[in-house]
């Protein structure tokens, strides 16, 4: 009798389809089957050859034990950084990005502070008598000479503690609120995403407006040194109430920024030629694009947003500070403060990026 011998085969076959006879559907691993064909070739001594199909090919994979390569005792006191291997995935990187907001914003705080200064002037030189209107370099001056360098960081406390309960609050409400848009189908469409990503701006804002407050007022008002003093002075002379004020205008500037960024982003983007539109270059050029034409959309807002914080501001509502920003200071009133936050911006997305790289 001819001797025969058999050669299995294992080739590559990127469109194969699933088998319509599977009997377990694995999530762990990727199966033979979806990415490869089986076939055996069978010879005799005479010179005889075949091929047998209708073969099925089964992936199998044994789950090892979560810990089986933990380091010792001895190991993690010689090398104590490695106890972070430890931590879930999306606990390093919620704690990751709160590291690197922290940093981002304190980078940038001096451009923050001069921001405020500029767009709350007309509301302190209303009560002081001086000029309505207060200028880019005039306002660097103006804290260097009068509060040294620390003074372009005055106020830059809260904003790094409010970070953290911001990110947290957001993240929650963003899911829960993905569970009310979802439509019939159980899938969530881009109308659907739009909505609860600014009903959790919305949540997130109100839940952490109060430190919001007082970084404005630690940062622009005169003769405060701590957040507990300025807290406790508004409890006294201003109520509760006081820690919300200027609340209409954050959260009305929530949807329409959401909405003219993500339109903007996708009108940029899709303009671009095919080969560029999956590059760096060209993501983070559409970001900047899409995130300055939104500031540039929604500032008034912020102006009025901020002006409404203010102690003794002479406006209740909406409206009423746009019309009298309008009549004091003209259009250019609801934009100032405008340079330095359009400079800060574009330094603040990279190093928190580069500072996420880091960590």
């Amino acid at each position: 009798m001819a001797e025969r011998s058999s050669v299995l085969s294992f080739r590559s076959r990127p469109n194969l389809k699933t088998s319509q006879c599977t009997l377990i559907e694995l999530t762990d691993h990727q199966p033979l089957w979806k990415s490869a064909h089986l076939s055996c070739s069978v010879s005799g001594g005479g010179g005889g050859y075949g091929n047998f199909g209708n073969f099925a090919s089964v992936s199998m994979a044994e789950k090892g034990d979560k810990f089986e390569f933990a380091p010792s005792s001895a190991q993690l006191l010689k090398h104590p950084l490695v106890v972070l291997s430890y931590v879930p995935r999306d606990a390093a990187i919620f704690v990751a990005g709160a590291i690197a907001g922290a940093a981002a914003k304190t980078v940038t705080a001096p451009l923050d502070r001069i921001k405020l200064l500029m767009q709350t002037h007309g509301v302190r030189a209303g009560r002081e008598g001086a000029k309505k209107a207060i200028g880019f370099i005039e306002a660097i001056t103006l804290v260097g000479k009068e509060e040294g360098l620390k003074g372009y960081w005055k106020g830059n406390l809260p904003q790094v503690i409010r970070i953290i309960p911001y990110s947290a609050v957001q993240l929650f409400a963003y899911e829960t609120y993905k569970k009310l848009f979802v439509g019939k189908d159980g899938k969530l469409s881009v109308a659907g995403r739009l909505a609860a990503g600014a009903c959790a701006g919305m949540t997130s804002t109100f839940v952490t407006y109060p430190l919001d407050v007082l970084r404005l007022r630690l940062a622009v008002e005169p003769g405060y040194r701590t957040m507990s003093e300025i807290a406790l002075n508004m409890l006294r002379e201003e109520g509760i109430a006081s820690f919300y004020y200027g609340l209409g205008p954050s959260l009305i500037g929530i949807a329409p920024y959401i909405a003219v960024n993500f339109c903007i982003f996708d009108l940029v983007k899709k303009s671009l030629p095919e080969k560029y539109r999956q590059t760096t270059q060209a993501s983070l050029l559409t970001a900047v694009a899409s995130a300055a034409v939104a500031t540039l959309t929604c500032y008034p807002l912020d102006t009025i947003r901020r002006q409404m914080q203010m102690k003794g501001t002479p406006y209740r509502t909406v409206l009423d500070a746009f019309q009298g920003i309008i009549q004091s200071d003209g259009v250019t009133g609801l934009y100032r403060g405008f340079l330095p936050n359009a400079l800060k911006n574009l330094p603040n997305s990279r190093f928190s990026s580069a500072t996420i790289l880091f960590i």
